[in-house]
């Protein structure tokens, strides 16, 4: 198999390269896709191509010959939010004409797409399923979620063997850029391991997804390589994560680190209780039918989160 993964120098396509070279069987080239590469690999199956995926002389060079494409490229957040015009470049056009390329090239390549919890609206119900409605609020979501019905669209047509894929937070980002709103959540893993105080800005009975670095890198590689046969026509799925409250996660952390000297406090901020401590319990049986996992419970992933 050859697989090409776009967006491999990031957090979750670094940790995914590993999962790859290490797991899977029936790999014979890996090639990885981004303006800045994960550190160079003396495997011999690992092929390199710097630059932007919405090059298409880049990307037709990168795909030629692809059984599958992992899509983990994008910008994210708030990020889109600040700047539409590049988050449109980036999350719809040259996404779609990835599509569109790799389509034309070979309708049996598996294209394993990122996607978002975010494209889910607020509220949410009081348990999310397989079933509830997608209402996204911001245009991160609202641009993913476009490319969701694309490719799918594409798959029932015979077009592409599509597959979109929903991670919830994924820990833990070491030096996660305090810029952005969720980084308190990947902070309170290094404060609490380093014994530094930190104040979060949510409730202790604030609830949230979260799924380790691990788990989700594995979940698309298991994505790249799962039988067509086994797909149906739901080619969107969130996947399998855990539902914690963020007093569930420090009290894992202290269990790991019990000589730790850090102090977690919490100084709810209603905005940031709304986006990130406002989650119901969540059921992904699809996914869990399909053979994807999660987390065994909070202590395992803290442990694979800082592993």
């Amino acid at each position: 198999m050859k697989c090409v993964i776009v967006g491999a120098g990031g957090f979750v396509g670094s940790r995914l390269v590993e999962t790859m070279l290490a797991e899977t069987g029936s790999l014979r080239e890996l090639v990885l896709v981004d303006q800045v590469l994960p550190p160079s690999h003396a495997d011999p199956r690992v092929t390199l191509f710097s630059g932007d995926f919405a090059d298409p002389g880049l990307m037709k060079r990168a795909t030629d010959g692809a059984d599958s494409v992992i899509l983990l490229a994008a910008i994210l957040g708030g990020a889109a939010e600040n700047n539409y015009a590049l988050a449109r470049k980036v999350n719809v056009d040259a996404t779609l004409t990835l599509f569109e390329h790799l389509r034309d090239r070979n309708p049996k390549t598996r294209v394993v797409f990122a996607s978002t919890i975010a494209v889910y609206g607020k509220p949410m119900p009081d348990i999310v399923t397989d079933h509830t409605p997608t209402s996204p609020a911001m245009i991160y979501g609202a641009q993913k979620l476009m490319m969701e019905v694309a490719l799918t669209n594409f798959a029932t047509r015979g077009w592409l063997d599509g597959l979109s894929l929903r991670p919830s937070g994924v820990m833990a980002r070491d030096g996660a850029d305090a810029r952005l709103k969720s980084a308190f959540m990947s902070r309170v893993f290094y404060a609490v391991m380093r014994g530094e105080d930190i104040a979060l800005p949510v409730h202790p009975h604030s609830r949230t997804w979260l799924t380790s670095v691990d788990a989700v890198a594995r979940n698309f590689a298991h994505g790249a390589t799962l039988p067509a046969d086994r797909l149906g026509k739901t080619r969107a799925f969130t996947l399998p994560a855990l539902s914690l409250t963020f007093e569930e996660l420090v009290d894992a952390l202290y269990r790991r680190f019990p000589e730790s000297r850090s102090k977690v406090t919490y100084e709810p901020e209603a905005d940031l209780v709304a986006l990130f401590g406002s989650y119901p319990p969540l059921r992904t049986d699809g996914a869990d039918a399909l053979g994807f996992i999660r987390d065994s419970d909070a202590d395992d992933l803290v442990a694979k989160s800082l592993g």
